[in-house]
């Protein structure tokens, strides 16, 4: 009895493979193959069956390309996107299976050979690398600086500045931490003394040893495009986190780059890193809204601007599908500076007839400039924030 049963199971699942894999586009060997790979890559026997149909609807010459071919994925992805419309709330089974393709897709890029090697040494280090300085002075402060020359002896960087510098403070013979995030790698951490100060074409420089021990400490995690998005920013209190569309202006910013773990952001003034903020922008027509931390800033002295590095909360599966879209090129091109046009214009009329004026929010606290300036936020942080509710 218990072989009989075993024979019909046999024969039962030899048939439902034949009927799922056999096609005029390739032999029953090649689907094999392709459910094979597709078990090793992570993916479910419905989620296999899916991307065999999209394999076919592309006529891929091999099928099986789809699971380590960048291209190949990418037209898949992009025909899913088009004929599902999936730019839009659908249904959960395929919005998963959407952000499960992402996630392999980011993964292809992020393990690619090109850049899956990284640093062993500080002389590996190149040259314009922008850097972090940590020094234990009464605490430890923090400085920003850039590898103006990397030799075979040391190194030479700008010279950090600070007002909470003494004004007889010396560098030289200093101990400090130097950490750098190396694009499409990953974070490094190194000691280093300084040797002397010098002038290097005219710029107060430090020249400082190479690193006695050399650490790759984050590796990286997304995949971040430049862009120039405008944007508006709020200000968050406590831990909440928020995804709801804002109907009212924020601070005016830009978004400088975008991944689906945060952004970062151009903001008039200054800010302090923790601060709790949401942004909000047009991605491709649609609103995209989320919540974050600031991790780390860049100030710009000259430009009275400070760049925010935004670390993002989780956010919602239809958000980070949206957003993965734009970095990997998935979705078409709009005019996603319309929608901030209009409703600085809404505003601005609701403001007219004894108001304080367009140029601030109900609260007075943000400054509602043309498209393609900045609002100026002054010198905000978390014990400074506005009183703005979200």
């Amino acid at each position: 009895m218990f072989v009989a049963v075993l024979v019909i199971a046999v024969l039962a699942t030899g048939g439902v493979t034949f009927f799922l894999f056999r096609s005029k586009n390739g032999s029953i060997k090649t689907w094999v193959q392709f459910f094979t790979k597709g078990k090793e890559a992570g993916f479910s026997l419905k989620e296999i069956i899916l991307l065999r149909r999209l394999a076919i609807k592309n006529d891929l010459a091999d099928p099986t390309s789809l699971f380590w071919s960048q291209n190949q994925l990418d037209s898949c992805i992009k025909n899913m996107v088009r004929t599902s419309r999936l730019t839009v709330k659908t249904d959960p089974a395929t919005r998963d299976f959407l952000s499960k393709l992402y996630d392999y897709r980011k993964k292809i890029e992020i393990e690619n050979p090109k850049t899956k090697h990284g640093l062993t040494s500080s002389r590996q280090v190149e040259e314009g690398q922008f850097l972090r300085i940590l020094l234990e002075l009464n605490g430890r402060t923090a400085f920003q600086s850039k590898l103006l020359k990397n030799s075979g002896q040391n190194l030479i960087i700008t010279m950090p500045t600070s007002p909470d510098l003494p004004p007889d403070f010396s560098w030289i013979g200093q101990k400090m931490s130097v950490y750098f995030w190396r694009k499409d790698d990953a974070g490094y951490v190194f000691d280093s003394t300084v040797q002397e100060e010098v002038f290097t074409k005219g710029v107060p420089s430090l020249r400082v040893s190479h690193a006695h021990s050399f650490v790759r400490t984050q590796k990286r995690r997304s995949i971040r495009i430049k862009t120039h998005k405008a944007a508006f920013l709020y200000i968050l209190h406590g831990d909440e986190i928020s995804h709801h569309i804002e109907t009212s202006p924020g601070y005016k910013c830009f978004v400088e780059d975008l991944s689906d773990s945060g952004c970062a952001v151009l903001i008039g003034g200054k800010a302090v890193e923790g601060l709790r903020i949401k942004v909000q922008f047009m991605l491709n027509g649609l609103p995209v809204c989320f919540s974050g931390m600031v991790r780390s800033l860049e100030l710009k002295d000259e430009e009275k601007t400070s760049l925010l590095h935004v670390e993002a909360d989780p956010m919602p599966v239809e958000t980070r599908n949206h957003i993965l879209g734009e970095v990997f090129g998935m979705l078409p091109k709009e005019d996603d500076e319309l929608a901030f046009q209009i409703l600085n214009e809404e505003f601005a009329g609701e403001s007219e007839g004894g108001e304080e004026g367009a140029a601030e929010t109900e609260t007075g606290e943000a400054e509602i400039t043309e498209m393609g300036e900045i609002g100026e936020m002054g010198e905000i942080g978390a014990s400074a924030a506005p009183d703005k509710t979200l």
